[in-house]
């Protein structure tokens, strides 16, 4: 704006600024993303299993974790034990005695009795170090999904409708987004 003033017999200009600014809002409410929340969780997990899923407040996994591992290693430790009962049974047999526990099997019947609970033992401790590998992982990303930003605004649905030209069904995505 430019102002005209008089006085007297000059004339002085003067010029006001009408600042205005502008800013520009997200008009989605989002929340702060810290990208170090996943690895967190994955260090948390890996130091005490279930410690992530703790943090992550998804306690119902919590069970499932230590279920998975304790019944894994409760095999391993089984067929551990199994696995040196045959093996000493052998051993014995070996050195002459006939008195052990396994007295109605024969040798061969005891070499495939240690192969076989040597082998749920190896399946055993894979077991347990898969889930507490998975256990990491599960943290991990569900700290990441936690962090996912969904709302009502993205939306994708099946649709289904018929060619005009062959009759034939047809089948799609549609895939919205409302501002």
């Amino acid at each position: 704006m430019i102002f005209l003033l008089f006085m007297g017999n000059t004339v002085v200009f003067s010029q006001k600024k009408n600042q205005t600014t502008l800013v520009a809002k997200d008009t989605l409410k989002s929340k702060d993303i810290d990208p170090l929340t996943p690895a967190k969780a994955a260090f948390y997990s890996a130091i005490l299993p279930g410690l992530g899923q703790a943090y992550n407040k998804k306690y119902w996994k919590i069970p499932i974790v230590y279920g998975a591992i304790g019944v894994s290693m409760y095999y391993y430790i089984d067929s551990s034990k199994k696995y040196h009962q045959y093996r000493d049974a052998y051993k014995r047999r070996l050195e002459g005695y006939t008195d052990d526990e396994f007295s109605y099997l024969d040798n061969d019947r005891l070499i495939s009795a240690q192969q076989f609970y040597q082998r749920n033992k190896d399946f055993s401790a894979l077991f347990v170090v898969g889930f507490y590998v998975l256990n990491i992982i599960d943290a991990n990303v569900d700290a990441a999904l936690i962090q996912f930003n969904v709302n009502e605004n993205l939306s994708i649905k099946p649709d289904i409708y018929m060619n005009d030209v062959t009759t034939r069904a047809n089948v799609g995505l549609t895939l919205n987004y409302n501002f």
